[in-house]
C-alpha cells in the first residue's frame, strides 16, 4: 500500500496532515484574495499582484510552521487549477475557428518553443529556462509557466525562473492587450481577423478578454476561443516535456511520471466537455474554482521567491521574452496578413 493510500485510508493522518498544511496554505488563500480585490477594483493583472504580494514575505516559506502549507498551494493546487482548465475547452471550439487556423496556432507554438530552447543557449540559460519562457510565452502565460515547471528537473534556480517568468510575461501580456488592438488597426484587419491575431499572440487569457472587448464583442468572442484552444496545446506541450525530461533525466534520479496526473485529469475533462457530458451548472463554477486555484498557487510561488535571487536572472533574459514575444506576433500574423486563414 502506498502511502498516500496509506494516508487516505486514515482520517486521523488526513487530520494531522491538513493541519500541516492549514497555516501556509491559508497565507497564500489570503494573498490570492487580495491580489484579486486588486485586479477587481483597480484593474491591475491578478497574477502580477499575486505574485508581487507574496515575494515580501519569502521568510514564511522558511518557517516550519507555514513552509509545508506554501510548498502544497504552490504545486498542489496548481495541478488541480490546471487539470479543471479542461471544462473550459471542447472541440466545438475547434469547429467555430477552423482547423486551418488551430494549424496554425500548433505550429506557432511549436516554433516559438523551440525557437526559446535553442535560443537559452545564446543567452546562457539552460533548456529547462528556455522551454519554461517559451511554454508560457506561446500558450498560456503564468498559468503554462506554473504547469510546465512542474515537471522541470529540480534546479537550484527552479523558484527563482518561475517567479521571474510569471512577472514578466505578465508585464509583456498587460504591454500587448494595450498595444495589439492599436497594431491591428493600423494594419487593416477587420474585427474577425483582429480577435483571431489578439487570441493567437497574447499570453494571458484575463488580458486577451481586455484586449478583444475593447475592439467590439465580436472580437472579444473570437479572441477569447482561441485563446482557450491555445490553453488545449498546453496538455499535449506538457506531456511531450514531461517524455523528454524522462529521457534525459540521469539514472541516479527518479523520473517524473510517464503522464503527469493533472495532465491526464485535464484531456479526461476536456473530453467530457466535448461530448457534453458535463452539466452546464458545474462549468462556470469549476473554471472560477480553476482560477482561484491558479492564483493562490501564484501567490504562493511568490512567496518561496527570494528577491535578491530573482534580480540575479539578467537582462538578456528579459530581452529573451521580448524576443519570444515578437517572433509569436509575427507568426500569427503573416498568415493573417497573406489571407491564408
Amino acid at each position: 500500500m502506498s502511502a498516500f493510500t496509506a494516508t487516505l485510508s486514515d482520517p486521523r493522518r488526513i487530520i494531522a496532515q491538513a493541519k500541516v498544511l492549514a497555516p501556509g496554505t491559508a497565507l497564500a488563500i489570503v494573498l490570492a484574495m487580495a491580489a484579486q480585490f486588486l485586479s477587481n477594483h483597480y484593474g491591475a493583472p491578478v497574477m502580477l499582484m499575486a505574485i508581487l504580494l507574496g515575494i515580501p514575505f519569502h521568510f514564511l516559506s522558511e518557517h516550519e510552521n507555514t513552509g509545508p502549507g506554501i510548498t502544497f498551494a504552490a504545486k498542489g493546487l496548481l495541478r488541480i487549477g490546471v487539470a479543471l482548465l479542461g471544462l473550459r475547452v471542447s472541440l466545438d471550439m475547434v469547429r467555430q475557428i477552423g482547423w486551418g487556423f488551430v494549424l496554425v496556432i500548433a505550429f506557432c507554438i511549436a516554433v516559438t518553443i523551440l525557437g526559446s530552447i535553442l535560443l537559452s543557449r545564446f543567452v546562457g540559460k539552460d533548456r529547462a529556462f528556455g522551454f519554461l519562457t517559451g511554454g508560457s510565452v506561446a500558450i498560456c502565460g503564468a498559468s503554462a509557466a506554473m504547469a510546465i515547471s512542474s515537471i522541470l528537473p529540480q534546479r537550484e534556480t527552479a523558484e527563482r525562473d518561475l517567479s521571474f517568468t510569471v512577472i514578466s510575461v505578465t508585464a509583456f501580456s498587460t504591454v500587448a492587450m494595450i498595444v495589439y488592438p492599436i497594431l491591428a488597426e493600423a494594419l487593416g484587419l477587420d474585427q474577425h481577423l483582429t480577435g483571431l491575431f489578439l487570441g493567437g499572440t497574447i499570453h494571458d487569457v484575463a488580458q486577451v478578454v481586455g484586449a478583444g472587448y475593447s475592439v467590439s464583442d465580436e472580437t472579444g468572442d473570437i479572441a477569447t476561443v482561441v485563446k482557450l484552444i491555445r490553453v488545449t496545446m498546453l496538455a499535449p506541450v506538457v506531456l511531450i516535456g514531461a517524455l523528454a525530461m524522462r529521457r534525459h533525466a540521469p539514472a541516479t534520479d527518479a523520473r517524473p511520471p510517464l503522464l503527469p496526473g493533472f495532465v491526464a485529469a485535464f484531456l479526461v475533462l476536456a473530453a467530457l466537455n466535448s461530448f457534453h457530458l458535463v452539466p452546464e451548472v458545474v462549468i462556470a463554477p469549476a473554471s472560477t474554482l480553476s482560477r482561484a486555484l491558479l492564483v493562490t498557487a501564484v501567490a504562493a510561488v511568490g512567496m518561496k521567491t527570494s528577491l535578491a535571487k530573482l534580480a540575479d536572472v539578467g537582462g538578456t533574459a528579459i530581452a529573451m521574452l521580448a524576443v519570444q514575444t515578437a517572433v509569436l506576433a509575427g507568426l500569427v500574423l503573416v498568415p493573417l496578413l497573406l489571407g491564408l486563414v
